[in-house]
This record gives C-alpha cells, sequence and structure tokens, in this order.
C-alpha cells in the first residue's frame, strides 16, 4: 500500500501490517528510503475512529471496489 501526498509524490509504501500485543504496527519506507516502523495505540485507533462520519465510513468500504483514477484531481 501507498500513501501519497498532495502533488501526488510518495509519502510512504507500507510493506506490512502486523499486530503486536495491543498494538498495530505498520512497516515500511518513508520517502523511498528510510525504514519505518510506526505502531498504533488503542487509544489513537479510537480517536481515528471518532474522526469518520457515517459517509465516509460508506466511502472508504466502497473504495475497496472503485477502479483507479487516471489523473489526478486538484
Amino acid at each position: 500500500m501507498k500513501i501519497f501526498g498532495s502533488d501526488n509524490s510518495e509519502l510512504m509504501a507500507v510493506s506490512a501490517i502486523e499486530r503486536n500485543g495491543n498494538e498495530l504496527v505498520l512497516k515500511g519506507k518513508i520517502f523511498g528510503a528510510m525504514p519505518m516502523l510506526a505502531k498504533v495505540r488503542p487509544e489513537e485507533a479510537r480517536a481515528a475512529l471518532r474522526l469518520l462520519d457515517c459517509k465516509t465510513v460508506i466511502f472508504l468500504l466502497s473504495l475497496l471496489f472503485r477502479p483507479s483514477s487516471k489523473k489526478p484531481k486538484n
């Protein structure tokens, strides 16, 4: 999975998402060079869920079935 910035440059390439105890661990590289290990704690995951409204949850579920866009929208 890749995460892109507003200028469509690659910010992070996630190579693995794993569980480590009560934490979610994301392994990857930032800017294609620096290895990184990010941890998401349960309280932070709950805080992230509070940021989502109903429309965004439906969009996230439908995102899995949408085609990739060829042109970036600015």
